[in-house]
């Protein structure tokens, strides 16, 4: 089984991409998003002017056709976006727990002597 270089590209930037958005929360991790986001953006809209370009790059990577090229990077895009809305209902979850647990603290009543 001969590895292509694509193939090893998207695992190491499915790894990286994971491990990044496991890692942090901060306002750099929501910083980086908005960078990917735009960056996602931007490579749609050249995508729509000018398709023939991802022939040319799957090509140089080993890919046969561009549209394989542009799956290829939709699931890792799909990937980084599951990751990170996983990442946020969790941290909710954490949030309302606590929440809860105050609002049944304060309305709790003291036990009463005697």
């Amino acid at each position: 089984m001969r590895i292509l270089l694509i193939q090893v590209v998207l695992v190491v930037g499915i790894l990286v991409i994971s491990a990044r958005l496991l890692r942090g929360r901060g306002a750099r991790v929501v910083a980086l998003r908005r960078i990917g986001m735009l960056a996602f953006a931007a490579l749609a809209i050249a995508s729509i002017l000018f398709p023939e370009t991802w022939t040319r790059v799957a090509k140089l990577v080993g890919v046969g056709r561009g549209t394989d090229m542009v799956l290829y990077a939709l699931v890792v895009a799909f990937l980084s976006t599951t990751v990170t809305t996983y990442l946020r209902f969790r941290e909710m979850e954490v949030r309302y727990t606590a929440l809860a647990r105050r609002m049944a603290l304060a309305e709790a009543e003291p036990p009463r002597a005697g």
